[in-house]
């Protein structure tokens, strides 16, 4: 499966990379487009365990939906502490 945010559907998507010829180097006006190649514009996504439909899933989800509290972390039950003896 791609790499897609469960909540916010953000995905890969392409563009282009450009080599410019400086305007400060050569005494020009504005930058000169030398040539350009194909490149992969990627979102920035984690794989966070969280509730998806009221069960803990393990999903990707980008940067933003952590920030802006879209995501649910599931209740952790803590381990009995072990008693000394």
């Amino acid at each position: 499966m791609p790499r897609v945010c469960a909540f916010t559907k953000k995905h890969t998507h392409s563009g282009w990379s450009r080599s410019e010829k400086g305007a400060r180097r050569d005494g020009g006006v504005g930058n000169k487009i030398k040539g350009r190649t194909k490149r992969m514009i990627r979102p920035n996504l984690r794989k966070v365990r969280c509730l998806v439909d009221g069960e803990p899933k393990r999903v990707w989800v980008s940067t933003e939906a952590i920030k802006c509290g879209l995501v649910v972390k599931p209740f952790r039950v803590a381990a009995p502490a072990k008693a000394k003896a």
